[in-house]
């Protein structure tokens, strides 16, 4: 076995725009991936194994069936494990001279300054908007820049925030993009019509190529730009990103006005229905005849065999409202009570005259509950 000990990232040394100073660079950077799923995972991998010499993970889920489509990190032995600290464990076995720090809880406006002001540049992996927000504002107040990347369907776009572009050193953010959130009822996610497994897999390892050429100084980061794939008709096109004159109206200025922020009800401020809470839902079960549906995808976590319920996937709702009984009170749940929510908007427009709630923070509250 060669034991030099640049042997590792030999061919990485051999390209003239990084050689050995850019390897070094590479390994005194410190990379922030938040979210270690479909995206998170390739970029983990790759960065780990270029050789980045700190990268932190934040992730407060869990492995769950369905994610192993497209998380291709973990296998069936990590279901129900922690992601943060078993996509740790992956990524320290393929390279063990690099740190790992982990954070297996959620990221809020309470901890994010504190995690993010120790990394050099910050990638989002998140799935949500109130975080990809919250993230974005983080690093405009800290100054990092931030690796964006989104997927749905056949599709995935990335860009760069918060970096300067050599030519013009105009730094965009994620606000500039979409200064408002999308209307919460209309807003669809991977969890609501699909993802291909291969496209968070493109899209990460871009994040991850993005990250190499700005800790490196090389090439062309996205700046103020955003890339977007279309794996279906085989297609890239990229846009310029402006600044935003209407970006800046809700924007929090400093820290004190970071803390005192509201994400949640931010990017959801639309929804208006009637929750019950665990209490309450405990309550009615047992005393009522209630009809109570689940509303996420087959294989999701975790499993629910306390009480009975029908199982009805949100992309698959709108197709069998007509088979639902409008005889009794209607409780929807999923995993957190984002996706319930959508579910009756869409119930109260068609079953006018019913009872509909959503469970207040979804099943995994109930099951932390009970």
């Amino acid at each position: 076995m060669n034991s030099k000990p640049n042997n590792r990232y030999q061919r990485q040394i051999q390209l003239k725009e990084i050689g050995q100073e850019g390897q070094d660079k590479i390994t005194q950077a410190k990379v922030l991936i938040i979210g270690a799923g479909g995206l998170g995972c390739p970029a983990l991998q790759y960065l780990a194994a270029a050789g980045v010499g700190t990268i932190g993970i934040v992730d407060f889920d869990v492995v769950e069936l369905s994610n192993l489509q497209r998380q291709i990190l973990y296998n069936l032995d990590d279901i129900g494990k922690p992601k943060a600290t078993t996509a740790a464990g992956k990524i320290k076995a393929l390279n063990h001279d690099i740190k790992i720090e982990t954070y297996n809880f959620q990221i809020t406006n309470k901890n994010a300054l504190e995690i993010l002001e120790n990394y050099d540049l910050i990638i989002d992996g998140t799935d949500n908007f109130a975080t990809r927000y919250l993230v974005n504002d983080a690093c405009v107040i800290l100054d990092k820049p931030l690796i964006y990347g989104a997927v749905l369907r056949f599709e995935g776009q990335i860009g760069v925030f918060n970096y300067s572009n050599f030519e013009t050193n105009i730094k965009t953010n994620y606000r500039d993009l979409f200064p408002k959130p999308p209307d919460s009822n209309s807003a669809i996610s991977c969890n609501d019509v699909g993802v291909l497994g291969v496209i968070p897999g493109i899209i990460g390892t871009m994040q991850a190529t993005e990250a190499l050429k700005i800790i490196c100084g090389i090439g062309k980061p996205l700046a103020n730009k955003i890339l977007s794939y279309n794996a279906l008709e085989n297609i890239f096109y990229d846009f310029e990103i402006a600044g935003n004159e209407n970006s800046n109206s809700d924007f929090p200025k400093n820290k004190a006005e970071f803390l005192a922020f509201n994400y949640e009800w931010f990017c959801n401020a639309n929804f208006d229905v009637e929750t019950i809470s665990i209490e309450e839902f405990d309550t009615i079960r047992k005393q009522e005849t209630i009809t109570i549906i689940d509303v996420r995808e087959i294989g999701e976590l975790p499993v629910v065999d306390e009480f009975s319920f029908l199982h009805i996937p949100l992309s698959e709702l709108e197709d069998k409202i007509s088979t639902l009984s409008t005889e009794n009170k209607i409780v929807v749940y999923c995993k957190s009570g984002q996706r319930s929510a959508k579910a009756v908007q869409l119930l109260k427009e068609k079953l006018p005259n019913s009872q509909i709630f959503s469970l207040d923070g979804g099943v995994e509250a109930w099951k932390n509950n009970n």
